[in-house]
């Protein structure tokens, strides 16, 4: 009968310590993953940024959709102005001369490594897309561009994507949303800056 009970005693001390090392466990893994999750999302951010900052100088204004910035940054062109002589010397005797060169966006996108294709697909987000949204505001009596795109915590952050892990980190909520830019300003920061 001691001999039992002390094989219950060892079973029930085992299982705590399995508890225990989980509750320790949880909170370590929940934070590397999140950190991982976060800086693979915030480049891929950074490059639709960027791809978006190329789109607006070949059309001037921000893409509102995926497909429409992968056509245009796969067709299109810069428009590059040189000029010759100085137009702000009021002693230039020579005549100012400009010309216009068009250099293709595409080969600008391929120099930058840029993959057009897999631009719009949130990394560790099982196929789901970036949402997007631009238009124009008038800002201080002036018309600008805006644009804003990012994704929600949940959609990337797999199983700890539920809000019972906010208990790990205070400042943890999954329907927060990783953006940059913002449809209110004319700004292109990210929220992680």
């Amino acid at each position: 009968m001691r001999l039992i009970i002390n094989l219950v005693l060892l079973a029930l001390v085992a299982v705590l310590i399995w508890v225990l090392i989980g509750t320790i466990r949880e909170p370590i893994a929940f934070k590397a993953e999140k950190e991982r999750r976060e800086d693979a999302v915030k480049a891929k951010l950074m490059l639709v940024r960027q791809t978006q900052e190329l789109f607006r100088g070949v059309t001037g204004a921000f893409a509102p959709t995926f497909d429409s910035l992968t056509y245009v940054l796969r067709n299109d062109s810069f428009q590059i102005i040189q000029v010759f002589g100085d137009p702000d010397d009021p002693n230039n005797q020579e005549a100012i001369r400009y010309d216009t060169l068009y250099r293709s966006a595409y080969d600008s996108i391929q120099a930058l490594g840029i993959n057009l294709d897999s631009l719009h697909y949130v990394p560790y987000g099982g196929g789901a897309s970036f949402h997007i949204a631009a238009d124009t505001m008038t800002y201080q009596k002036t018309l600008v561009n805006v644009v804003e795109v990012g994704v929600p915590y949940s959609i990337f952050m797999g199983k700890f994507g539920d809000a019972r892990f906010a208990k790990y980190d205070n400042s943890y909520d999954p329907k927060r949303v990783m953006k940059f830019g913002d449809m209110n300003a004319p700004n292109l920061s990210g929220n992680w800056e």
